[in-house]
Formats: C-alpha cells, sequence, structure tokens
C-alpha cells in the first residue's frame, strides 16, 4: 500500500494545517509514504503552452513535441504519483474562502482526462476508483452553519473533485476557529482526534 500526503502549510510549524497532517502521519502503519510540499515544489499553471500540449494529446489524442511534452512534464510527475498511490491527505489553510491557489493549480495538474477521469457513453467516470481521499482545511473562522456556512469553498472544492474522480472513500475535516482565542486549544485537540480515528480506521 502507498500514502501520498500532499500539503501546503507555508507556516510551517506555527501552521495548524500541519498538526493535523502530523496527526495522520503518526497513525500510518504498513504502507509507503510519499510527500509532496506543494509551497516548496509549486505545481504548474494551466498556460498557453501547456495546456495546448494537454488537449492535443489527452483530448485529441495526438503526440507531441519534445517542446510540449516537457511543458506538461510536472503535471505529469504529480498525477503519477497520485494514481500510485491507494490512500491521499491533501492538506490546507482556507484563503478567503476557498483553497490556496498552489492547492488549485495542484488539482488542475492531476485531474487530467484518460488519466484520473474520462468520458465513457457521454458521461463522466472516475477512475480513481477503490481508493481513499481525506481532504484536511483549517479556517480563522466558522463555517459550518449559516450565516458563513455558505461562504466555505475550501473543503467542499476540494471533496467534490475527489467524487468527481471517483474515490471510493472521501472524507474531510474542517478545523475551524483557529482565531478563536482560548477556544483554539480544545478545538484543535478535538479536531486532531477526528483525524486520527480515521486513520486508525483505514490502516487498522
Amino acid at each position: 500500500m502507498k500514502t501520498l500526503l500532499v500539503h501546503y502549510t507555508p507556516r510551517n510549524e506555527r501552521s495548524n494545517t500541519k498538526k493535523l497532517v502530523d496527526a495522520f502521519r503518526s497513525e500510518i502503519k504498513n504502507s509507503d509514504i510519499e510527500e509532496l510540499n506543494i509551497s516548496m515544489d509549486v505545481p504548474d499553471l494551466f498556460l498557453e503552452e501547456n495546456l495546448a500540449a494537454y488537449i492535443q494529446r489527452n483530448y485529441l489524442g495526438q503526440g507531441l513535441t519534445s517542446r510540449q511534452q516537457k511543458s506538461i512534464e510536472k503535471m505529469d510527475r504529480m498525477t503519477e504519483q497520485l494514481t500510485s498511490a491507494d490512500i491521499v491527505v491533501v492538506a490546507y489553510p482556507m484563503f478567503n474562502f476557498s483553497m490556496p491557489a498552489p492547492v488549485k493549480a495542484w488539482f488542475d495538474s492531476v485531474m487530467l482526462k484518460g488519466k484520473t477521469w474520462d468520458v465513457k457513453d457521454g458521461k463522466y467516470v472516475g477512475l480513481m476508483k477503490h481508493k481513499k481521499a481525506l481532504v484536511l482545511v483549517s479556517s480563522g473562522g466558522f463555517y459550518g452553519k449559516e450565516p458563513m456556512a455558505s461562504y466555505e469553498h475550501a473543503l467542499s472544492l476540494g471533496k467534490t473533485e475527489f467524487q468527481f474522480m471517483g474515490y471510493s472513500d472521501v472524507r474531510g475535516v474542517l478545523a475551524e476557529g483557529m482565531n478563536a482565542g482560548d477556544g483554539k486549544a480544545p478545538a484543535l485537540k478535538s479536531y486532531i482526534n477526528q483525524v486520527q480515528k480515521i486513520a486508525q480506521e483505514w490502516y487498522k
């Protein structure tokens, strides 16, 4: 079995998101672990050259020049990391109600037609069945209920991306209220417990 940990935690040890990742990592058993720190190894954006190469290869089935192939090299590498993993954990803080730009770029990099999803009989089909995914998000405020629930696009989008790719078991933990002063410590502990329980279930 292989586990892929993808995290965007540029605040390092001060990061509440990192504490969630570390809690999951501490419970991993009988699995190879690969890590991708996307605050250091930043995914490519789709721009003119690599988008054209992707469409030419994955939609039109045409060959690429060496330059075109190089333009999507990093995307292919990150997609291979994902497709080779049985369990993937993606962790990041909420930025302005959604996921940070490098995290969205990572999803765009690995959600490639013919690799993690496809179209069959006119319908979208996820190709990542029988795999598990966990999305870990920390937020300064509270988004679990109204009036702020409609502002939450960080955890919900991450889970939707994995569901589209066909993951059989998609979970999510939103560690809310990390700017709540004295209430932060007990809340963070409860979220860490949630993360550990998911890991214990998956690696039992």
